[in-house]
């Protein structure tokens, strides 16, 4: 079994209650409450930033240009096709820069940035792998789930779906994969336990974010 799906199976009936999300479900469907969905885009606006850090991190503690390049190409998409979708996603739902601004960061949103930007400034690579991997790989797994309760009506619904599946997405989540089964083989015990925890860690603040997406 590849570490990769060690680690999936180590975080048991919470990765299924991520990807089967009550909020996956609505976005695809396009029924989502606009308010949820306003407070999910606002906060996740906010993690990209971080997320970004961590990228950067990841590419540049990698050991080849080659294992760089995919990861550069990600990224770009992560500063453009996604950035993007959350700006016209914004004006959509009239979401004013004044609210933006003046709403504080949620909770699990500041918990989420200050744990992401710890292992991106102390974490080994194997660190930030693990935990990029739980977000893309969550990601994609609860997109491919819901591509058949796909309603193409709403842009700012359907559009987060096709940027978290489909071929170009798989082939990501199965490049950090690989990266990370293949730094964990010169790994000791130990190392590899801590790499499990932040995977765990990681898991656990995606269904926290979901849960505060949906409460009213």
């Amino acid at each position: 079994m590849r570490y990769t799906d060690q680690l999936r199976e180590a975080a048991g009936d919470q990765w299924n209650r991520v990807i089967h999300h009550k909020f996956t479900k609505d976005l695809a469907a396009g029924t989502i409450d606009h308010d949820c969905l306003k407070k999910y885009l606002i906060q996740d606006h906010r993690f990209l930033d971080s997320g970004v850090v961590l990228f950067a991190s990841m590419i540049a503690k990698a050991k080849t240009l080659e294992d760089r390049i995919p990861g550069c190409q990600f990224l770009a998409l992560l500063t453009g096709k996604e950035n993007t979708y959350f700006e016209r996603s914004f004006e959509a739902l009239k979401v004013s820069q004044e609210e933006r601004s003046s709403i504080p960061n949620a909770a699990c949103t500041t918990e989420f940035c200050d744990f992401v930007l710890s292992v991106a400034a102390t974490g080994s690579l194997a660190e930030m792998l693990a935990v990029i991997v739980a977000c893309e790989w969550s990601y994609l797994s609860w997109g491919e789930l819901v591509l058949e309760e796909h309603v193409r009506k709403d842009f700012y619904c359907y559009e987060w779906v096709d940027l978290h599946s489909g071929d170009y997405f798989t082939s990501v989540v199965e490049y950090l994969r690989s990266l990370l089964d293949k730094e964990v083989e010169t790994m000791n015990d130990a190392e590899k336990k801590a790499c499990q925890t932040r995977f765990l860690e990681t898991v656990q603040l995606e269904e926290d974010f979901f849960d505060f997406a949906m409460k009213k």
